[in-house]
This record gives structure tokens, sequence and C-alpha cells, in this order.
């Protein structure tokens, strides 16, 4: 006799939209959470100084389907990121005001920045979103990295800096990290460079009130008492011929199926019974997470803004390269957020709380004066760090992954079914990625058992 119809490992975004479309479809269902939070790769908290911060995934923009639809759903009330104001560009030591996503620099250096941007987004119209690896320059593209392309294609230091500044905050990683094709299917699934990097009507246009765990929490509602288990991690997963047996550290759960809805990283911590075989046991070996550290400093008051600044700067020096005003609606306390990414992450990552705060004071006080060198709070979070993430915003291909091993990353492993913003065709990366990707889980699932397997 199965307990349940199917376990879904994981209580992120991704985890609670299959559980919610397979509950609605009549199934029986259970989802393990490691952590004692849903939410996954999102992280709400409060801070010594009053505020909530977003410490993980905050935004949403208005090409998202997935998430808008749910947000209108669930009655999610929203607001939109401050940008009123100049925004600052930091360059070679000195800072210029601008409006709009390019910043103001050098004619050529502006050129090189345009160009390259154009060159890439008309390539990344060439990938198919549902098969990459079917693109006619697939082979070339997946052979090469970004940064190798962007060596050749971009000539001058500042427009180079500018652009790598602006791409590790896409990806959480550098450009000689990535396939071409992976970061061209990245542009792609988004909709284009002008989107993912923008604010208004853009990427990060659009905030969650009370923060997006508040979010996921009301979707994690909506399961009904007793769905989610927190505090149990999955150790073994035993892929039978007519059922699943997933241990945990509660106990074990027998299924027709199981939903895996976790980093590709975390997943060969679970041992499998038999063991995974073929190019889905390799893909989650050579899935590295991006790195990144969201360093978050509150003030008494958005005091920037009284020089009519909108808090948002890119910068050619680091380790902090892009900036955001992360404030209250009502603009009681000021809050700028600031993204170290890649190698800056990965070596902030080894100073303890101090280290890092000190290095990000010194970064936000160089962009806003002396007036941001003493924040009445910080708080930041080391996804790297994280025992049930390994980095953060998501995998990426590094260059050969993509041709070789890309087929499987949807493919059923028996009765073992897999998601996470890494499948998803449309905003990978993102959360509405990872609400798609749930939801293709529950619907692949459906076509082969539409009926409750419980009992049988």
């Amino acid at each position: 006799m199965n307990d349940v119809d199917v376990v879904i490992v994981g209580a992120g975004f991704a985890g609670l939209s299959a559980a919610r479309a397979l509950c609605q479809a009549g199934k029986v269902v259970t989802v393990l959470e490691a952590r004692d939070r849903v939410g996954g790769r999102t992280f709400t908290t409060k801070t010594a100084a009053g505020p909530w911060i977003d410490l993980g995934g905050q935004w949403i923009g208005p090409q998202q389907r997935e998430v808008n639809a749910l947000v209108r759903e669930l009655d999610i009330e929203t607001f939109p990121l401050w940008t009123r104001g100049d925004n600052l560009v930091f360059a070679k030591g000195r800072s210029k005001r601008y409006r709009g996503t390019i910043p103001r620099v050098a004619v050529l250096s502006l050129l090189d920045i345009g160009l390259a941007q154009l060159r890439l987004d008309r390539m990344s119209k060439k990938v198919p979103l549902d098969a990459p690896w079917k693109a006619p320059k697939a082979a070339e593209w997946d052979a090469r990295s970004l940064g190798d392309w962007l060596d050749a294609n971009i000539k001058t230091k500042l427009a180079r800096d500018l652009f790598d500044a602006g791409l590790e905050t896409v990806y959480a990683a550098s450009g000689h990290e990535i396939s071409l094709l992976h970061a061209l299917f990245y542009v792609h699934s988004g909709g284009n460079l002008d989107i993912l990097l923008g604010t208004e009507g853009a990427a990060q246009a659009t905030r969650i009130a009370g923060g997006m765990q508040s979010f996921a929490e009301k979707l994690a509602a909506t399961l009904g008492e007793g769905t989610v288990r927190l505090s149990c991690p999955v150790r073994r997963v035993e892929n039978g011929d007519d059922r699943v047996i997933v241990h945990h550290d509660g106990g074990h759960l027998r299924a027709a199926h199981i939903v895996i809805a976790i980093p590709p990283k975390l997943v060969p911590e679970i041992r499998f019974e038999p063991q995974l075989q073929g190019l889905r046991a390799e893909l989650v070996k050579k899935m590295p997470m991006g790195a990144v550290i969201k360093h978050t400093a509150v003030y008494d008051r958005p005091f920037w803004r009284d020089e009519k600044l909108s808090g948002m700067v890119v910068s050619d020096e680091g380790p902090i390269h892009v900036v955001f005003d992360n404030s209250m609606p009502d603009g009681m306390k000021g809050v700028l957020i600031g993204f170290s990414e890649a190698a800056s992450a990965r070596k902030l990552g080894k100073l303890d709380e101090a280290g890092r705060r000190d290095a990000a004071t010194k970064c936000f006080v160089r962009y806003f004066g002396e007036r941001a060198a003493h924040p009445i709070a910080y708080a930041d979070h080391v996804w790297e760090h994280d025992p049930w993430s390994g980095g953060c915003y998501g995998a990426f291909m590094p260059p050969g992954v993509w041709t070789t091993l890309g087929p499987s990353i949807r493919e059923p492993h028996g009765r073992i079914h897999w998601a996470g913003t890494e499948t998803a065709t449309v905003w990978m990366g993102y959360i509405d990625g990872a609400i798609q990707s749930g939801k293709r889980a529950a619907a692949e699932l459906l076509a082969r058992e539409p009926r409750s397997t419980r009992g049988t």
C-alpha cells in the first residue's frame, strides 16, 4: 500500500507549485523539506533595526506570466522597486549620473556595450527554449565560454568591466565559467538583456509586500495542513518498478512517484537504489551553482534621495558592482542592497560577517559618501555555504554540457521526475521558471497516472 500518491522533495516555489497542481488533480501528496521553513532560495528575515529584508530571490517582472498569475490568484500585495531619481555609474574612480539601463560612459565604450548586447540578443533568438542543443550553431557556441566571446567582441576595457559587472549580476558566475550556448539560452529564456538587466518594466520591477518568503508561505498554506513536512531531509530513494520508497530523517514514505525539486548540486547527496544511470546522473555532477552574496545595509532614512538619487549604482570596481534602493514603501528606513558575485562572492564568503560588513560598507561609502559609513543594521547570506542550496541564483552549464548532457534535463528516471528552476524553458533561474517547472512536472506525472494510486 502506498502512503501517498506523490512525494515531492523540496518546498521552494518549484516543489510547492508541483504539489498544488497535483493536489488540485486529486492526488495525495507529501512535500519533504530539509529546511525549517518553506521558500527554498527565497529568504526573508527581520533586522535589528526593524524592517524585514529579502536575502534571497525578491523580484518579479511584468513579463513573468506564471508568477504574476499566482500573485493575482493568491491576492499577494506588491509594490514597485524605488527607481525615482538619477542612477550612478562609477567608472575609473569617478561617478556620473544617468537615467535608464545603459550608463553614461565614453562614446567608444558605450558603442562597444551596445553592439555586444545587440549581437547577444540576436544570437539568443536562434536557441530553441525547449532544446538548446538543437540550435543551428549549438556545437560551436557550446564549445566556447561567454568570456571567450566577450574577449573577441569587446575591445575597450571600461566597456568590458561594466558589461562583466552587469552580466555577473544576471548569471552569478563569471563569463569564463559559462558556456556561450547557456548564456544565449538564458537571455532568450528571459526575453532579452534589457529585460534581464532592467528595473522599470523589466525583471527587477516589482517586490512582494512582507517579503518573498511570505508569498511561499501563502502558497504552502493552500496545500492543506500536514502536506508539507519541514526539517525532513531526504537521504535515500528506492526506485522500484511499481513504487518508490523515500527515506527521510522522520521515517519513510511509499509513493507511486517522486518529484525532486532541489538544486542539481544536491541530488548526488541522496542515495538512489538502484543508482542513477546515464546522462542525468552525469548532468547533476556537471552543473555548478552560481555564487552570490546579497549585502543589505539599513539606515535611519534613505538619505541618497535627498540628492535625487535612485540608489542604483553600476561600478567597474568591486567587490560590490551593483546596488539598489531596497527600502520599504513608506520610506521610514533607508535600505541599500549590493551584490557581490562569482569570484568576489567566493572571496568575501571566506570572511566572517564583520569582515563582509566592512567590505560592503566601504563600497556604499564610495558610492554615496560618509553618510553610508554607519548603517544601523546589516545582514547578508552566503548562499554558497547554505547546505540546502549550495549557491544561488541557480545552476549553470559550463562549456560542453548542453550539447552532451542537456537532453536529459527533464527526462524522468523511472518513477523519478525532475523540477526546479534549472529545468525551466522560460525564465530559467527565476521564481517564474521554478513555478513553470513544478507545473510541468505535475502535468507530466498526471499524463502517466491521472488517477490516484493510493492503496494499490
